[in-house]
C-alpha cells in the first residue's frame, strides 16, 4: 500500500464536502448526456439481417421478444475462438442479472457474436449465464456497426509492436492475434415502432464502462484501478480466478 496523506476527521469531512459538490455536478452532467442520447435521430435498419438462435433463424425484429426496445452487446467471440473474450465475459457477468430488470422496463437485452451458435451456447452454460445469445455468423451485422475488421484494416496494427495484453487475450481465447483483434466489443440500441426497427445508439471502448460495474467500485477504493505499468490484464473469467 503506498503512503498517503493522513488527516483528521474534520479535514476529511471538509474535503469530502468539496468532492461531493463535484460528484453532484458530474451526476447532473451525466443526466444531461443521457437526455441527449435519447434525442439522437433514429435510423431505420433497412438491411435484412439473419441471426441463428436457440429457436432457429430470426430477424432483428424477432429479437425484441415482444418488447419495443432492444439492447445488443456485441460480444467478442469470433469464429476461430475456442472461448469468449475474458473482458467481454466480465461485462456479461454484469449484464446477465440485469436482463430481468430491463424486461420490466420494456427492454430486451441480448448478446451477439460471430461464432457458431452451438459454441456460444456451450460457453454460456460454462459461465452460468441465462441471457439470450445469438450468432451473427454469415451476416454483416457486426461489420456494419464497426465491430468487425478486415485484414487490410488491421495491417498497420499487426505490423507494429503488439501489446502484451493483446497476446494474452488472444491466447486466452484459443486463437492468434489476427483472429482475436478481428472482433471488437460494442453496445447498440434499437426501437421497434409500427413494424420498423430503428437504430438509436451505438458505443464502444470506454463507452462500455457502465456495463463494467467493477471499475466504478474500484474507483471508490483507496488504490483505485491500480493498472498503471501492468503488462498483462488482471481480468479473468470468473471461474479462472485463483488458478495457476
Amino acid at each position: 500500500m503506498p503512503e498517503h496523506r493522513i488527516g483528521t476527521q474534520e479535514e476529511f469531512e471538509a474535503a469530502r464536502a468539496e468532492l461531493l459538490a463535484e460528484e453532484k455536478k458530474l451526476t447532473r452532467r451525466s443526466d444531461e448526456l443521457a437526455r441527449k442520447r435519447r434525442e439522437l435521430p433514429w435510423v431505420p435498419v433497412e438491411k435484412d439481417y439473419g441471426f441463428e438462435t436457440e429457436g432457429g433463424t430470426k430477424s432483428l425484429a424477432d429479437l425484441f421478444g415482444g418488447r419495443s426496445q432492444l439492447l445488443v452487446y456485441h460480444f467478442m467471440f469470433g469464429p476461430p475462438y475456442e472461448a469468449g473474450c475474458p473482458v467481454c465475459s466480465s461485462i456479461a457477468d454484469t449484464l446477465d442479472p440485469n436482463a430481468i430488470h430491463l424486461k420490466a422496463r420494456d427492454v430486451t437485452l441480448i448478446c451477439s457474436s460471430r461464432a457458431p451458435i452451438d459454441k456460444l451456447l456451450a460457453y454460456r452454460a460454462r459461465m452460468g449465464w441465462s441471457f439470450d445469445w445469438v450468432s451473427a455468423a454469415g451476416s454483416d451485422f457486426h461489420r456494419d456497426l464497426g465491430f468487425q475488421y478486415t485484414e487490410e484494416e488491421l495491417r498497420p496494427f499487426l505490423g507494429s509492436d503488439i501489446p502484451p495484453t493483446v497476446r494474452q487475450m488472444a491466447q486466452a481465447c484459443g486463437t492468434d492475434v489476427p483472429g482475436y483483434v478481428a472482433e471488437g466489443p460494442g453496445l447498440s440500441a434499437y426501437a421497434l415502432s409500427n413494424g420498423t426497427v430503428y437504430r438509436t445508439y451505438v458505443t464502444t471502448a470506454r463507452g462500455l464502462e457502465p456495463a463494467m460495474a467493477y471499475y466504478g467500485l474500484l474507483d471508490r477504493t483507496p488504490m483505485g484501478r491500480h493498472e498503471e505499468g501492468e503488462e498483462t490484464h488482471w481480468l479473468r473469467r470468473h471461474d479462472e480466478y485463483g488458478k495457476a
